[in-house]
């Protein structure tokens, strides 16, 4: 069995355990988590040490003690932060799960339209929250300006400056995709930078709940649907790798990943001819793109790219695409996957409500007062 497709059981497995936990909840002052790439160790005198997604450690120190030996200062973070900057929409989502986005975040990589978050919208507008430029050009100047206590991005070559301005940083983003356990567990990994463990632990058994009935209700399902997420592209074809939670909960719900095999980062690049092999054999498909980036039906899809017109839920079988807020929404994870278990298992979720992805129309629907063309139909000549 090859190393990759081992850990994607080894991660499933976990997964599947955690969700049937039942009364063993997770302690939140274990003395050492490991969360996929990320790991917490709590130390004597109230110290925490972490390994963020670069591999990289950072100590947490309580705000009133002395700084420990051994530790450069961009290495120092002091607990609880009160005001910090982050780049991506993963990072905001955990930290209103945490309960704290509204009291800490000072600065961010979107401008005020980007956001669907309303805390993030109310604090741009009164001027609380900054936006410091698009994240591959940070202004770094304007970044001091806020006088964040730690930042959190994805975005490694930005270590070397905050390193020089002696800000800590944390890389949360990772080489390989987030497995379900890992995607899950997040929250514990930024919970000891705010003091907030109780919060993240509830977190976890929200969601640990919500996957254990996932489980129950398709235990027994005849149908097994065969899933592809992803999209074609001018340049690329990306999808999701089976060791992303995405493709294990897909398995975990009783239904069929066509790149189960697929084993990286999120967001991979695969060739063209395999998305195409699949594509024949899915029966339903989730694109990247939004309603507002082009996905307003099948049709529409295959005029972004006629590539797609030869993948079967384009033609028969279904497509979905997540809603602009989807991405936003990490806070509500344990909605997010019961969604997509629904979306997959029609059959145990009568009546569900989508609130997080769509499913395209075969066609545009016409615009409101203009009328279809039909061949054939007599016209006035334009008279009234």
């Amino acid at each position: 069995m090859q190393t990759g497709l081992k850990i994607f059981l080894a991660c499933l497995l976990a997964a599947i355990a955690l969700a049937g936990c039942g009364k063993n909840k997770p302690d939140s002052k274990k003395s050492f988590i490991q969360i996929g790439e990320f790991a917490v160790r709590h130390m004597a005198d109230g110290l925490v040490q972490v390994r963020d997604g670069a591999g990289r450690t950072l100590v947490l120190v309580p705000r009133n003690a002395p700084a420990p030996a051994g530790y450069r200062p961009c290495q120092i973070v002091r607990v609880p932060v009160k005001r910090v900057v982050a780049y991506g929409f993963f990072d905001i989502s955990t930290l209103r799960a945490l309960g704290v986005l509204k009291d800490t975040l000072v600065g961010v990589t979107h401008p005020a339209d980007k956001w669907y978050i309303p805390e993030v919208r109310q604090g741009m507008e009164a001027g609380q929250i900054a936006y410091l430029g698009d994240a591959s050009s940070i202004d770094f100047e304007k970044l001091k300006q806020v006088r964040p206590e730690l930042v959190l991005t994805w975005d490694y070559s930005a270590i070397a400056m905050l390193e020089e301005l002696e800000i800590p940083c944390a890389i949360t983003s990772t080489p390989v995709a987030m497995c379900l356990n890992a995607r899950m567990r997040f929250v514990q990994f930024l919970a000891p930078f705010f003091g907030r463990e109780k919060q993240a632990e509830a977190f976890f058994n929200r969601v640990a709940r919500a996957l254990e009935d996932i489980r129950d209700r398709t235990a027994g399902s005849k149908y097994h649907p065969r899933v592809m997420w992803g999209d074609i592209y001018e340049k690329r074809v990306l999808v999701e790798p089976g060791n992303a939670w995405v493709g294990e909960l897909v398995g975990l719900a009783q239904s069929n990943y066509l790149f189960k095999d697929v084993y990286g980062t999120s967001c991979i690049e695969i060739a063209l001819e395999r998305f195409l092999y699949s594509g024949k054999e899915a029966d339903i498909m989730f694109t990247y793109r939004t309603p507002a980036t082009g996905a307003t039906s099948k049709a529409a899809l295959v005029r972004i790219n006629p590539l797609l017109a030869d993948v079967r839920p384009l033609k028969e079988g279904k497509v979905y695409a997540p809603l602009p807020h989807y991405v936003q929404s990490g806070d509500r994870l344990d909605e997010i996957l019961t969604e997509i278990a629904a979306i997959l298992h029609p059959d145990v979720y009568p009546g569900f409500k989508r609130r997080f992805f769509t499913e395209l129309p075969d066609t545009d629907p016409q615009p409101a007062g203009k009328a279809a063309c039909v061949p054939g139909a007599k016209t006035n000549g334009g008279k009234s």
